[in-house]
């Protein structure tokens, strides 16, 4: 059997929200992550804690790491946040101005040196592919590769491989959902969604961080409560 210790990659969105509850319902000591990269929507750091403790999760470690330096996306630099795209408008963009290079590429790398630390064998994130994705980084084949990369990379996976086993898996359990199936998994797992964030673009009025409703992960964060049949309990501006 494998160590029941965990790393979950934690953004305080629906997704990784629902990630942690489906790791912690199979039994495993969850180590939330998230990192504080820049991002303008940077409030989404708040909510991570919020998901983490409501959750129960063993530890959550928020990660600096300034990717302003390369800038290259509208989350980390100043430039537009695309608004009100139906999801035929979002597919014809491509891949999106909202994409950060290699964002989940090296947040998985700095998972596993955490994992090897701490002796987890299990990285989960909350990739999807199915609702609109243009990241290249939430595809089926980036997490594959990265699962084989990982293994190839660290002292635990050579020696695992010395053995004849593989150390390191990377699990993306909701990358073949619908957001309306995530959040009905997440309901069922008892994923409080007033605590997650997903706007990419929020706006601060009388003191409340309310999300705008406009940019493409909020048209999809609305999309899927009404699949999922469900209030929506996001704020929005």
């Amino acid at each position: 059997m494998r160590d029941r210790v965990a790393v979950v990659l934690l953004s305080g969105g629906l997704d990784s929200a629902t990630v942690l509850a489906m790791a912690l319902a199979e039994g495993f000591a969850c180590h939330a992550m998230s990192f504080d990269y820049g991002q303008r929507h940077r409030h989404e750091l708040a909510a991570a804690a919020r998901v983490a403790s409501s959750l129960g999760a063993a530890r959550h470690v928020v990660v600096p790491l300034d990717l302003r330096a390369f800038g290259g996306s509208a989350l980390t630099a100043d430039s537009a946040v695309p608004k009100g795209r139906d999801e035929t408008a979002m597919a014809a963009d491509g891949i999106p101005a909202t994409y950060v290079p290699a964002r989940n590429l090296v947040f998985l790398s700095l998972a596993a040196g955490y994992a090897e630390v701490i002796g987890a064998r299990d990285l989960f994130l909350g990739v999807n592919a199915v609702d609109y994705s243009g990241y290249p980084d939430c595809r089926p084949a980036f997490i594959e590769s990265m699962e084989r990369t990982i293994n190839l990379a660290t002292k635990a996976g050579v020696e695992a491989a010395e053995r004849g086993e593989e150390w390191f898996r990377v699990v993306a359990p909701i990358i073949g959902m619908t957001k309306g199936e995530i959040i009905g998994a997440g309901l069922r797992l008892g994923v409080n969604y007033g605590l997650t964030h997903s706007c990419y673009d929020p706006v601060v009025r009388d003191g409340e961080t309310r999300a705008c409703g406009s940019c493409d992960s909020c048209i999809l964060r609305r999309k899927g409560f009404k699949a999922a049949d469900v209030k929506d309990p996001t704020l929005y501006a």
